[in-house]
């Protein structure tokens, strides 16, 4: 084989190769069917996502326990709750962590809704929400998906800031159960 022939499947092979790594981070879209997974909750339990069929579900992915923004966006979404609540919505934050990591989170910042262990990383890739931060490596990124009760995502957030983020999640869900679209 001459040099330029490998050359040129040396490229297209790392073409190929990069095409397919950007598919496989791209988040699913708006109006898609949700990724099922099977994951770990902080009580141990196994947790699927059509575990909550019939009710919205804000699945949010956060970098990790107790760190300062990660913490604030929990502290939000547990002090609107019962907002969630009378909207019929669960609140699901998926991390990296390890099931006993989540227990301390919630145990230590009083968390009620469910947070769910990707230590494989497989939920966060499906969700195109694995990013690499430093000496973390790889970890979710800050991105929150709406659910409809029949599985569909309806609303994406990419990238989000944590501060206002739950009154931004509350307003479109609300948005959404009227039947408003954006």
């Amino acid at each position: 084989m001459s040099r330029n022939t490998t050359k040129t499947i040396l490229s297209l092979a790392l073409l190929a190769l990069g095409s397919s790594v950007a598919r496989a981070a791209d988040p699913p879209a708006v109006g898609d069917k949700a990724p099922d997974f099977t994951l770990k909750s902080q009580e141990g339990k196994t947790v699927n996502l059509h575990d909550f069929k019939g009710q919205w579900v804000v699945l949010y992915f956060y970098p990790k326990d107790m760190t300062q923004g990660c913490t604030i966006e929990a502290h939000n979404f547990q002090a609107d709750l019962s907002k969630y609540d009378k909207l019929h919505a669960a609140i699901v934050g998926v991390s990296v962590d390890a099931v006993d990591s989540h227990v301390e989170f919630c145990t230590k910042e009083s968390l009620t809704f469910k947070l769910l262990s990707d230590e494989k990383h497989e939920v966060i890739a499906k969700y195109g929400s694995a990013q690499t931060l430093g000496k973390m490596g790889e970890v979710a990124a800050r991105n929150t998906f709406l659910v409809d009760p029949q599985g569909v995502i309806r609303k994406e957030f990419i990238k989000v800031d944590p501060n206002p983020h739950s009154k931004e999640v509350l307003a479109a869900l609300e948005d959404l159960q009227k039947g408003k679209s954006e």
